[in-house]
Protein backbone atom coordinates (compact mmCIF):
# COMPACT_ATOMS: atom_id res chain seq x y z
CA UNK A 1 0.00 0.00 0.00
CA UNK A 2 1.12 3.02 -1.02
CA UNK A 3 2.04 6.54 1.57
CA UNK A 4 0.18 9.68 1.42
CA UNK A 5 1.04 12.62 0.17
CA UNK A 6 0.91 16.06 0.77
CA UNK A 7 -0.05 16.26 -3.37
CA UNK A 8 -2.58 13.64 -2.77
CA UNK A 9 -4.63 16.09 -0.30
CA UNK A 10 -3.83 19.06 -3.23
CA UNK A 11 -4.90 16.99 -5.95
CA UNK A 12 -8.37 15.48 -4.15
CA UNK A 13 -9.40 19.27 -2.98
CA UNK A 14 -8.58 20.81 -6.00
CA UNK A 15 -10.67 18.31 -7.92
CA UNK A 16 -13.47 18.75 -5.12
CA UNK A 17 -13.43 22.83 -5.81
CA UNK A 18 -13.15 22.26 -9.41
CA UNK A 19 -16.32 19.66 -9.32
CA UNK A 20 -17.97 22.26 -7.36
CA UNK A 21 -17.43 25.16 -9.59
CA UNK A 22 -19.03 22.95 -12.87
CA UNK A 23 -22.16 21.99 -10.73
CA UNK A 24 -22.59 25.34 -9.01
CA UNK A 25 -23.29 27.15 -12.30
CA UNK A 26 -26.23 25.14 -12.19
CA UNK A 27 -27.71 24.49 -9.27
CA UNK A 28 -27.62 27.91 -7.99
CA UNK A 29 -29.05 29.89 -10.95
CA UNK A 30 -32.19 27.41 -11.00
CA UNK A 31 -32.61 26.75 -6.93
CA UNK A 32 -32.49 31.01 -7.25
CA UNK A 33 -35.08 31.13 -10.05
CA UNK A 34 -37.59 28.10 -8.49
CA UNK A 35 -37.23 29.60 -5.29
CA UNK A 36 -38.82 32.45 -6.64
CA UNK A 37 -41.58 31.22 -8.92
CA UNK A 38 -43.41 29.90 -5.81
CA UNK A 39 -44.28 33.29 -4.68
CA UNK A 40 -45.75 33.86 -8.14
CA UNK A 41 -48.61 32.42 -9.97
CA UNK A 42 -46.37 30.04 -12.22
CA UNK A 43 -47.15 27.01 -9.74
CA UNK A 44 -50.73 27.30 -9.25
CA UNK A 45 -50.97 27.76 -13.15
CA UNK A 46 -49.28 24.49 -13.88
CA UNK A 47 -51.47 23.03 -10.92
CA UNK A 48 -54.39 24.23 -12.42
CA UNK A 49 -53.48 22.93 -16.07
CA UNK A 50 -52.93 19.44 -14.99
CA UNK A 51 -56.01 18.98 -12.83
CA UNK A 52 -58.26 17.70 -15.72
CA UNK A 53 -55.29 14.99 -16.44
CA UNK A 54 -55.13 13.99 -12.39
CA UNK A 55 -58.43 11.58 -12.69
CA UNK A 56 -56.28 9.21 -15.09
CA UNK A 57 -54.32 8.39 -12.50
CA UNK A 58 -56.05 8.09 -9.47
CA UNK A 59 -55.05 11.38 -7.91
CA UNK A 60 -57.58 14.81 -7.05
CA UNK A 61 -56.98 17.73 -8.47
CA UNK A 62 -55.15 18.77 -5.33
CA UNK A 63 -52.44 16.13 -5.84
CA UNK A 64 -51.32 18.32 -8.81
CA UNK A 65 -49.78 20.88 -6.47
CA UNK A 66 -47.89 17.93 -4.84
CA UNK A 67 -46.59 16.66 -8.18
CA UNK A 68 -45.68 20.42 -9.26
CA UNK A 69 -43.75 21.57 -6.00
CA UNK A 70 -42.03 18.05 -6.19
CA UNK A 71 -40.56 18.38 -9.95
CA UNK A 72 -39.91 22.12 -9.83
CA UNK A 73 -38.41 22.43 -6.63
CA UNK A 74 -37.69 19.38 -4.25
CA UNK A 75 -38.90 16.05 -2.48
CA UNK A 76 -38.84 18.03 0.43
CA UNK A 77 -41.43 20.61 -0.86
CA UNK A 78 -43.75 17.87 -2.63
CA UNK A 79 -43.74 15.92 1.01
CA UNK A 80 -44.41 18.98 2.62
CA UNK A 81 -47.47 19.50 0.73
CA UNK A 82 -48.57 16.25 1.27
CA UNK A 83 -48.82 16.30 4.78
CA UNK A 84 -51.08 19.34 4.54
CA UNK A 85 -54.06 17.56 2.65
CA UNK A 86 -56.05 14.69 3.92
CA UNK A 87 -55.56 12.02 1.17
CA UNK A 88 -56.72 8.54 1.06
CA UNK A 89 -53.81 6.13 1.18
CA UNK A 90 -54.22 5.16 -2.48
CA UNK A 91 -53.16 8.79 -3.51
CA UNK A 92 -50.42 8.86 -0.71
CA UNK A 93 -48.84 5.58 -2.47
CA UNK A 94 -49.15 6.75 -6.02
CA UNK A 95 -47.98 10.12 -5.63
CA UNK A 96 -45.13 8.57 -3.81
CA UNK A 97 -43.83 6.13 -6.47
CA UNK A 98 -44.41 9.28 -9.20
CA UNK A 99 -41.96 11.67 -7.08
CA UNK A 100 -39.55 8.85 -6.36
CA UNK A 101 -39.34 8.14 -10.11
CA UNK A 102 -39.69 12.26 -10.92
CA UNK A 103 -38.25 14.49 -9.05
CA UNK A 104 -36.29 18.10 -9.09
CA UNK A 105 -36.47 17.44 -12.48
CA UNK A 106 -35.50 20.68 -13.40
CA UNK A 107 -31.91 20.64 -11.23
CA UNK A 108 -31.22 16.90 -12.08
CA UNK A 109 -32.19 17.10 -15.70
CA UNK A 110 -29.46 20.32 -16.08
CA UNK A 111 -27.16 18.05 -13.83
CA UNK A 112 -27.06 15.42 -15.94
CA UNK A 113 -27.12 17.91 -19.57
CA UNK A 114 -23.82 18.89 -18.03
CA UNK A 115 -22.47 15.40 -18.42
CA UNK A 116 -23.29 15.08 -22.06
CA UNK A 117 -26.57 13.62 -21.40
CA UNK A 118 -29.55 14.70 -23.84
CA UNK A 119 -32.23 16.74 -21.47
CA UNK A 120 -34.79 15.23 -23.24
CA UNK A 121 -34.04 11.67 -23.05
CA UNK A 122 -33.64 12.01 -19.15
CA UNK A 123 -36.82 14.20 -18.87
CA UNK A 124 -39.37 12.31 -20.63
CA UNK A 125 -38.06 8.70 -19.18
CA UNK A 126 -38.44 10.21 -15.61
CA UNK A 127 -41.53 11.69 -16.41
CA UNK A 128 -43.13 8.84 -18.28
CA UNK A 129 -42.13 6.27 -15.56
CA UNK A 130 -43.86 8.21 -13.30
CA UNK A 131 -47.05 8.56 -15.20
CA UNK A 132 -46.79 4.83 -16.22
CA UNK A 133 -46.62 3.90 -13.04
CA UNK A 134 -49.34 5.72 -11.16
CA UNK A 135 -51.65 5.19 -14.16
CA UNK A 136 -51.05 0.79 -13.55
CA UNK A 137 -51.32 1.16 -10.15
CA UNK A 138 -54.52 2.82 -10.19
CA UNK A 139 -56.33 0.28 -12.61
CA UNK A 140 -54.93 -2.38 -10.25
CA UNK A 141 -55.59 -1.62 -7.04
CA UNK A 142 -59.61 -0.68 -5.90
CA UNK A 143 -58.65 -0.67 -2.22
CA UNK A 144 -56.90 2.28 -0.46
CA UNK A 145 -59.47 4.57 0.22
CA UNK A 146 -58.94 4.73 3.76
CA UNK A 147 -57.67 8.30 5.32
CA UNK A 148 -53.59 8.10 5.24
CA UNK A 149 -52.16 7.91 8.54
CA UNK A 150 -49.14 10.80 8.47
CA UNK A 151 -45.94 9.89 11.21
CA UNK A 152 -45.73 13.67 11.64
CA UNK A 153 -47.50 17.05 11.75
CA UNK A 154 -48.18 19.36 9.19
CA UNK A 155 -44.90 21.55 8.86
CA UNK A 156 -44.82 25.36 9.43
CA UNK A 157 -44.46 27.12 6.51
CA UNK A 158 -42.31 30.29 6.26
CA UNK A 159 -44.85 33.37 4.96
CA UNK A 160 -42.74 36.14 2.73
CA UNK A 161 -44.99 39.72 2.61
CA UNK A 162 -41.91 41.38 0.23
CA UNK A 163 -40.19 40.69 -2.89
CA UNK A 164 -37.01 41.90 -1.11
CA UNK A 165 -37.47 39.41 1.37
CA UNK A 166 -38.37 36.87 -1.33
CA UNK A 167 -35.12 37.42 -3.66
CA UNK A 168 -33.32 37.58 -0.13
CA UNK A 169 -34.86 33.96 0.60
CA UNK A 170 -34.01 32.68 -2.46
CA UNK A 171 -30.48 33.93 -2.54
CA UNK A 172 -29.84 31.80 0.77
CA UNK A 173 -31.44 28.98 -0.39
CA UNK A 174 -29.80 28.45 -3.80
CA UNK A 175 -26.17 29.38 -1.11
CA UNK A 176 -27.18 26.61 1.01
CA UNK A 177 -27.49 24.28 -1.87
CA UNK A 178 -24.09 25.15 -2.94
CA UNK A 179 -22.52 24.50 0.33
CA UNK A 180 -24.19 21.25 0.84
CA UNK A 181 -22.38 20.31 -2.11
CA UNK A 182 -19.22 21.82 -1.20
CA UNK A 183 -19.76 19.64 1.85
CA UNK A 184 -20.12 16.54 0.35
CA UNK A 185 -18.37 16.68 -2.43
CA UNK A 186 -14.62 17.91 -1.53
CA UNK A 187 -14.74 15.24 0.71
CA UNK A 188 -16.05 12.76 -1.77
CA UNK A 189 -13.14 13.74 -4.29
CA UNK A 190 -10.75 13.48 -1.47
CA UNK A 191 -11.15 9.90 -0.49
CA UNK A 192 -11.40 8.60 -4.20
CA UNK A 193 -8.27 10.86 -4.69
CA UNK A 194 -6.76 9.09 -1.66
CA UNK A 195 -8.31 6.02 -2.83
CA UNK A 196 -6.49 6.35 -6.23
CA UNK A 197 -3.15 6.79 -4.85
CA UNK A 198 -3.08 4.12 -2.39
CA UNK A 199 -4.78 1.61 -5.32
CA UNK A 200 -7.33 0.40 -3.37
CA UNK A 201 -10.21 2.46 -5.91
CA UNK A 202 -9.68 -0.78 -8.60
CA UNK A 203 -11.16 -2.42 -5.66
CA UNK A 204 -13.79 -1.35 -4.39
CA UNK A 205 -14.68 -0.78 -8.51
CA UNK A 206 -14.12 -4.74 -8.55
CA UNK A 207 -16.91 -4.87 -5.87
CA UNK A 208 -19.11 -3.07 -7.90
CA UNK A 209 -18.61 -5.48 -11.23
CA UNK A 210 -21.41 -7.38 -10.97
CA UNK A 211 -23.85 -4.44 -11.48
CA UNK A 212 -21.27 -3.04 -13.95
CA UNK A 213 -21.94 -6.72 -15.80
CA UNK A 214 -25.42 -6.81 -15.57
CA UNK A 215 -25.95 -3.25 -17.33
CA UNK A 216 -23.54 -3.65 -19.69
CA UNK A 217 -21.00 -1.00 -18.83
CA UNK A 218 -17.23 -1.11 -17.84
CA UNK A 219 -15.94 -1.54 -14.63
CA UNK A 220 -14.45 2.02 -14.67
CA UNK A 221 -18.18 3.08 -13.91
CA UNK A 222 -18.21 1.10 -10.53
CA UNK A 223 -17.04 4.24 -8.30
CA UNK A 224 -19.53 6.49 -10.13
CA UNK A 225 -22.35 3.96 -9.78
CA UNK A 226 -21.58 3.77 -6.16
CA UNK A 227 -20.88 7.74 -5.57
CA UNK A 228 -24.65 7.62 -7.57
CA UNK A 229 -26.22 5.29 -5.34
CA UNK A 230 -25.43 6.44 -1.86
CA UNK A 231 -25.41 10.62 -2.82
CA UNK A 232 -27.26 11.06 -5.34
CA UNK A 233 -27.53 13.03 -9.13
CA UNK A 234 -25.82 16.16 -8.15
CA UNK A 235 -23.07 14.51 -6.40
CA UNK A 236 -23.08 10.77 -8.61
CA UNK A 237 -22.91 13.62 -11.60
CA UNK A 238 -19.43 15.06 -9.95
CA UNK A 239 -17.78 12.03 -9.97
CA UNK A 240 -19.11 11.30 -13.96
CA UNK A 241 -17.65 14.28 -15.00
CA UNK A 242 -14.10 13.38 -13.41
CA UNK A 243 -13.94 10.04 -14.38
CA UNK A 244 -14.95 10.65 -18.01
CA UNK A 245 -12.06 13.24 -17.53
CA UNK A 246 -9.68 10.80 -16.47
CA UNK A 247 -10.96 7.56 -17.62
CA UNK A 248 -12.28 8.09 -21.29
CA UNK A 249 -15.43 7.23 -20.28
CA UNK A 250 -17.72 6.38 -23.78
CA UNK A 251 -20.70 7.81 -24.85
CA UNK A 252 -22.20 4.45 -23.85
CA UNK A 253 -21.36 4.21 -20.54
CA UNK A 254 -21.81 7.74 -19.72
CA UNK A 255 -25.74 7.34 -21.29
CA UNK A 256 -26.39 3.91 -19.64
CA UNK A 257 -24.99 4.93 -15.95
CA UNK A 258 -26.85 8.39 -16.24
CA UNK A 259 -30.23 6.32 -17.28
CA UNK A 260 -29.57 3.74 -14.16
CA UNK A 261 -29.27 7.00 -11.71
CA UNK A 262 -32.23 9.18 -12.93
CA UNK A 263 -34.60 5.67 -11.93
CA UNK A 264 -32.31 5.10 -8.94
CA UNK A 265 -30.02 7.58 -6.87
CA UNK A 266 -29.79 8.64 -3.03
CA UNK A 267 -31.38 5.06 -2.38
CA UNK A 268 -31.16 5.79 1.48
CA UNK A 269 -32.12 9.67 1.44
CA UNK A 270 -34.71 9.46 -1.27
CA UNK A 271 -36.14 6.26 0.51
CA UNK A 272 -36.29 7.33 3.96
CA UNK A 273 -37.61 10.99 2.97
CA UNK A 274 -41.23 9.31 2.72
CA UNK A 275 -41.22 7.51 5.94
CA UNK A 276 -43.50 10.87 7.70
CA UNK A 277 -46.06 9.59 5.17
CA UNK A 278 -46.68 6.65 6.92
CA UNK A 279 -46.48 4.32 4.21
CA UNK A 280 -43.69 0.98 3.58
CA UNK A 281 -40.72 2.38 1.99
CA UNK A 282 -39.14 -0.49 1.12
CA UNK A 283 -41.73 -1.17 -2.46
CA UNK A 284 -40.48 2.48 -2.97
CA UNK A 285 -37.54 1.11 -3.06
CA UNK A 286 -38.04 -2.44 -5.13
CA UNK A 287 -39.51 -0.36 -7.48
CA UNK A 288 -36.70 1.99 -8.17
CA UNK A 289 -34.02 -0.27 -7.86
CA UNK A 290 -35.82 -2.90 -10.83
CA UNK A 291 -36.75 -0.26 -12.99
CA UNK A 292 -33.54 0.90 -13.42
CA UNK A 293 -31.84 -2.08 -13.92
CA UNK A 294 -34.73 -3.11 -16.23
CA UNK A 295 -34.42 0.30 -17.92
CA UNK A 296 -30.24 -0.33 -18.06
CA UNK A 297 -30.65 -3.73 -19.49
CA UNK A 298 -33.01 -3.05 -22.10
CA UNK A 299 -30.96 0.21 -23.29
CA UNK A 300 -28.18 -1.85 -23.27
CA UNK A 301 -29.28 -4.70 -25.72
CA UNK A 302 -31.01 -2.13 -28.07
CA UNK A 303 -27.40 -0.15 -28.24
CA UNK A 304 -25.42 -3.61 -28.60
CA UNK A 305 -27.90 -4.41 -31.71
CA UNK A 306 -27.23 -1.06 -33.06
CA UNK A 307 -23.75 -1.16 -32.73
CA UNK A 308 -23.58 -4.60 -34.35
CA UNK A 309 -25.70 -3.64 -37.04
CA UNK A 310 -23.54 -0.69 -38.20
CA UNK A 311 -20.20 -2.75 -37.57
CA UNK A 312 -22.04 -5.35 -40.36
CA UNK A 313 -23.10 -2.26 -42.56
CA UNK A 314 -19.15 -1.25 -42.90
CA UNK A 315 -18.12 -4.05 -43.15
Amino acid sequence: MKKLTVETWRRGISKGLETTWTLGKIIFPVTFIVSILKYTPVIPFLSDALQPIMGIFGLSGEAAIVLVLGNILNLYAGIGAMLTMDLPVKEVYILSIMLSLSHSIIVETAITTRIGVNPWIVSSMRLGMAFFFAFVINLFWKGGQEKAQYLLSPPDTEVLNSWPEIILNAGQTAAMGIIQIIIIVIPIMLLIQILKDIDILPLLAKLMSPLTRLIGVSEKTGVTLLAGLLFGIAYGAGVIIQTAKEENLSKKDIYLVSIFLVSCHAIIEDTLIFAPLGINVVYLLLVRVALALVLTIVTASFWRKVENRTATMSK
